[in-house]
């Protein structure tokens, strides 16, 4: 079937995580990204923002400077759905013919503002969907962005949680998934570096026995 889907916080920021790793210097000058050469265009809904956010103070991502000795600075990575840059070290930015971002390592502390309550909240506006609180498998492929996992969580009715759900698949494809979001929580998970609340996503494809 498809249905809506909702993210839990503590699996929300992986689905986000994808697309980081999408703009990644060396996944975009290997040519083995889903988001090749996409800075500049729209990937997310129109409220979405992602602000990297290197400073904050017991982040668990703050730096000063990146794993080169290069500054970290504050940036918009995404800005009213439309991709701003990619994420580059000295070297993936020289074979990009770019700039380095102070990202060698990785990012640093990424933001993604919410534009709804929290879980309870995002429950009654999905009505009838799924919930996931766990995904299973690493089904996700880089190059294409077809995204199939292994899912478990509640299967939800009428906003309230009906009863509980594992050994079903949850896919689409990346590029698709991300325009269909249509609800971020403010329930941020601050335990990585990825601070993001749950997601909605308007429909997915749900298999299962």
């Amino acid at each position: 079937m498809n249905a809506p889907v909702l993210l839990a916080a503590e699996v929300a920021r992986g689905f986000i995580g994808h697309a980081i790793g999408a703009i990644a210097g060396g996944a975009q000058y290997r040519r083995s990204s889903f988001l090749l050469d996409a800075a500049g265009e729209k990937l997310f809904p129109d409220f979405l923002h992602i602000q990297e956010r290197p400073h904050i103070k017991g982040g668990m991502a703050s730096a000063p400077f990146d794993a080169e000795g290069v500054a970290t600075n504050d940036r918009d990575i995404v800005s009213d759905g439309v991709l701003q840059g990619y994420i580059l070290s000295s070297y993936s930015a020289r074979r990009l013919g770019l700039e380095s971002t102070g990202n060698a390592g990785g990012a640093h502390n990424l933001l993604v503002a919410g534009n709804a309550d929290g879980l309870s909240s995002l429950l009654k506006e999905m009505n009838n969907g799924l919930l996931v609180n766990e995904l299973i498998g690493h089904g996700v492929n880089a190059v294409t962005g077809d995204y199939s996992r292994g899912a478990v969580g509640y299967w939800v009715e009428n906003g309230q949680i009906a009863y509980p759900v594992h050994e079903i698949t949850i896919a689409g494809n990346l590029r698709d998934l991300y325009q269909r979001i249509v609800a971020i929580g403010n329930d941020q998970d601050l335990r990585g570096g990825i601070r993001c609340g749950s997601i909605l996503i308007s429909e997915m494809k749900i298999a299962g026995s």
